[in-house]
């Protein structure tokens, strides 16, 4: 097996959306960008989803590949409310009827969201629940935290917005290894966050844990993996370490000493055993979750969805994305926002989306998007056509002769050992990287 990692660990999107973003082309006019929210908006059963970027933090952790700004001073809190505010009042006068469609879920992701002041976390959200249909019985509501920035206050005013989710970045509960990373968070605070949030009535809280980084042993990692069972996570996303240099210079230093390969690989597996040893269940390419969790029971009724936000149990067809580079996604059309802080405020200050770009899908890139979500969630997928299964097969040989992969009945299946490929299977539907490769990097390592 060891060599098959070595084999398959090429880049590789992590397609969280097809297109993938550096074959975004086409952005959408305003104009376009509002027709297709208001077409996604003529569904009668239609909930939406909300994503609000919260980009400030503190200290910079060196494994970061976010869009986040490292800033001490916390005056810069009323003039980004005020921003994101803005961009959601714009939204409501250009598409008024959001305002009768249910809210059905809503994130805070960041950055460091729990930068912001109890009072000013208030401020982001009331516009929210002052002027759309949000049934507080109803919402699925979650925010990123990071237990040193995280405040018992900050706790309670999102519990009274109905927020009842926490994903908490662990990363890893070794002190080394968070030297390693520029990260310091003691496990006891960590440890008193959750027994904090499950008091005030949080119902799942998630870790995020990271495997590859550097100082990380197959003995110290499952030490991590069994603090995350031992505190009950509900949810754990066990994630690779993506190094993009290209991106982030600080990766290159990362990369000296970060485990690669088989090596790398080996971690995962350790935990993996110790969270199935435990009863949860693994979920898409990196998930495992408690049988009683919602995501768990997505998983076996088929009904999990993928999108920017990572795994979730519910699916929508617009997710409307407020602040500094935040991406939304309607029926037929992707949006993003700048990601010059500057920039962003004085347009939606001055009454203009600060898009920076987009995709407008054509009906090649719906198929192929239906095709890598399924494949995503559900580990099978229906081939289209005969043409497509041969074209499979071919493109698809080595890992269907390694038993990573099947095909019957015209239907493509990811084997239970084809698991830790997922990405490079879903490469074959990805027509636009097959008819131009990137002239450059643009992608992680896909292991």
């Amino acid at each position: 097996m060891s060599d098959l990692f070595e084999k398959y660990d090429v880049a590789a999107p992590r397609y969280t959306s097809y297109p993938t973003v550096p074959y975004w082309e086409n952005a959408p006019s305003e104009k376009e960008w509002i027709g297709d929210i208001e077409k996604a908006l003529e569904n009668t059963s239609l909930a939406w989803s909300a994503y609000l970027h919260l980009p400030f933090c503190e200290s910079a952790c060196s494994f970061c590949a976010c869009n986040t700004i490292i800033c001490h001073d916390h005056n810069v809190e009323a003039s980004y409310v005020r921003a994101i505010q803005s961009e959601f009042l714009l939204y409501l006068d250009r598409a008024p009827e959001l305002k009768n469609k249910p809210l059905r879920q809503i994130h805070i992701g960041g950055g460091t969201p729990t930068f912001f002041s109890s009072d000013n976390l208030q401020r982001i959200l009331s516009p929210y629940y002052e002027k759309l249909d949000i049934d507080l019985d109803c919402i699925d509501a979650s925010i990123e935290i990071n237990p040193v920035f995280a405040k018992i206050e900050q706790l309670r005013a999102l519990r009274s917005y109905g927020f009842d989710r926490l994903s908490i970045g662990v990363q890893d509960f070794n002190p080394e290894v968070q030297r390693e990373i520029n990260r310091s968070q003691p496990r006891h605070v960590t440890e008193a966050l959750v027994y904090e949030a499950r008091a005030l009535g949080f119902k799942s809280i998630n870790f995020d844990l990271i495997y590859g980084l550097p100082g990380q042993t197959q003995q110290n990692i499952k030490c991590s993996a069994d603090t995350a069972i031992e505190l009950k996570a509900d949810r754990i996303a066990l994630y690779s370490l993506a190094l993009v240099p290209w991106i982030k210079p600080a990766h290159n230093e990362l990369a000296k000493t970060a485990p690669k390969g088989r090596e790398k690989r080996a971690l995962y597996e350790v935990c993996r055993r110790a969270f199935l040893e435990a009863g949860y269940v693994e979920i898409g390419m990196d998930h495992f979750a408690l049988p009683d969790d919602s995501l768990a029971r997505a998983s076996a009724t088929k009904t999990l969805h993928r999108n920017f936000m990572g795994y979730t149990d519910f699916r929508s067809e617009l997710i409307i994305a407020i602040g500094l580079s935040a991406i939304s996604q309607s029926i037929g059309c992707y949006h993003q926002n700048t990601k010059d802080l500057d920039a962003y405020q004085k347009a939606v200050m001055s009454g203009r989306f600060a898009t920076t770009r987009g995709h407008m899908m054509n009906d090649e890139d719906k198929a192929r998007y239906k095709q890598i979500l399924s494949l995503m969630t559900c580990f099978e997928v229906e081939l289209e056509s005969e043409e497509q299964e041969e074209d499979a097969k071919h493109f698809l040989s080595s890992l269907l002769t390694d038993g990573l992969l099947r095909i019957e009945n015209r239907k493509l299946y990811l084997t239970e050992i084809g698991r830790p490929f997922l990405r490079n299977a879903c490469m074959f539907f990805d027509e636009r990287l097959r008819r131009k490769a990137p002239e450059t990097r643009v992608f992680s390592q896909s292991l």
